[in-house]
């Protein structure tokens, strides 16, 4: 591996192109835009207040920087440096601003979420949406950027309006059987619609396109349900992740359950601990205090590997330690076990292999072959707080607190064991 030199960056806004050439970081009020291969400096653009949120379009000519305090959105054009759009939501405010897939048009979600804004870079014509719900995740594209699910709550019921992205008119429009809508997501095909209630009722309602309840799934009552939600890249899979620490795999076909992962904490799988230094593993168990508000408790994080193959999972209550599942098998495969609570973890876009950072100054991988760890090489300490893989999966975009690096993977070369993971 190499690494390249230490870069500022701040509230960790750092994102590459949609198409990979580019690298875009955000440093107080300025974007600086670099080639990523030779990280040079290209442009350099300066917005009006510190930025808090930057996005790419789709097409990676565009990029959105919003400043959620003064309601202020501004976008910068690579192609032509000397323009750039300002959009000021005024008084209403602003809480959350996004690309359509298009990447010409731009939504705004303004405070108190009384509406959402759609804005066309191309026409400047303005649309309004009426009753966007405040949620965990109450808008998603579909993959192939055809709709937009976008969930409602009005008269005390929740809905999910679906929207054609062309012209942005309503496809369907239909009541959720939700106590609490928590969330939307769209299979990766985007045939289903993904519906699910908030932490206080466990339940999953797939809905096809037109608006067909297909199924409901609920695993268990009178206690916290669903924490988190993954599809597998094939749409095969629906993994499901919960507060009593469990996973549980629904399958595509009849949408009924056909496994789950549990989190133990003794492992006597050998063909699991294969790797480890013994045949028996006792694992971390930080015990949650249940009298506060979003316990450390259950299943928070979910990934599927990009062939398919493999389902990385973390428990809260477990902090230190990242589960690797067979997908074919269905079974544990692996445990990576760190000295510290992981921060992140992110499969390779192109291989089966998985990076994990633990905020200490270390990249750790993870792959069928085995493990590695790789000491940052930084001055004055740098502590990995997040990591991002570029599209080619050649190299990691590393973040620590303020800064940020580039680590550079060589083609072909082998990964070995290291006692830091287990």
């Amino acid at each position: 591996m190499n690494f390249s030199e230490v870069f500022k960056q701040s509230n960790q806004l750092c994102r590459v192109s949609p198409d990979g050439k580019y690298l875009a970081t955000c440093v107080q009020y300025r974007l600086v835009v670099r080639d990523v291969n030779t990280l040079q400096i290209l442009h350099l653009y300066t917005c009006l207040d510190q930025i808090v949120h930057m996005e790419w379009s789709s097409d990676s000519l565009f990029i959105l920087c919003a400043m959620y305090k003064r309601g202020l959105v501004q976008v910068w054009s690579l192609e032509q440096p000397d323009w750039y759009c300002k959009i000021d939501e005024g008084s209403i405010g602003l809480v959350s601003s996004r690309w359509s897939p298009d990447g010409r048009h731009i939504l705004n979600t303004t405070e108190f979420h009384l509406r959402v804004t759609v804005w066309s870079l191309c026409t400047k014509a303005v649309s309004y949406i009426k009753y966007p719900k405040a949620c965990q995740k109450g808008i998603d594209f579909s993959r192939d950027g055809c709709y937009m699910a976008l969930a409602e709550r009005r008269d005390c019921r929740d809905y999910v309006s679906v929207f054609v992205c062309d012209d942005w008119h309503l496809l369907r429009h239909f009541e959720t059987e939700t106590q609490d809508l928590a969330g939307v997501e769209w299979s990766p095909n985007g045939c289903v619609l993904a519906v699910w209630d908030s932490c206080l009722e466990y339940k999953v309602l797939l809905y096809s396109l037109d608006g067909r309840l297909l199924s409901t799934f609920s695993a268990y009552e009178w206690s916290l349900g669903i924490k988190s939600l993954a599809w597998s890249p094939s749409s095969q899979f629906l993994a499901i992740g919960s507060y009593d620490g469990k996973v549980r795999i629904l399958n595509h076909i009849t949408w009924k359950k056909v496994t789950e992962f549990d989190h133990p904490a003794s492992i006597n799988n050998t063909k699991a601990v294969s790797t480890l230094s013994n045949e028996y593993m006792s694992v971390p168990v930080v015990k949650p205090d249940l009298d506060r508000a979003n316990p450390k408790v259950g299943v928070s994080s979910m990934a599927f590997s990009s062939d398919n193959r493999y389902l990385a999972t973390k428990n809260d209550n477990m902090a230190c330690v990242v589960w690797v599942w067979d997908m074919q098998r269905l079974g544990l495969l692996a445990v990576l076990e760190q000295t510290s609570a992981v921060r992140c973890f992110q499969w390779d876009p192109r291989r089966p292999r998985l990076a994990l950072c633990t905020g200490n100054a270390k990249l750790y991988l993870w792959s069928p072959a085995g493990c590695v760890s790789v000491q940052v090489p930084a001055e004055g300490g740098f502590q990995v707080q997040s990591v991002t893989w570029h599209c080619s999966g050649d190299s990691l975009i590393l973040l620590g607190k303020e800064q940020l690096c580039l680590c550079y993977m060589e083609v072909g070369e082998e990964e070995e064991e290291d006692d830091d993971v287990k």
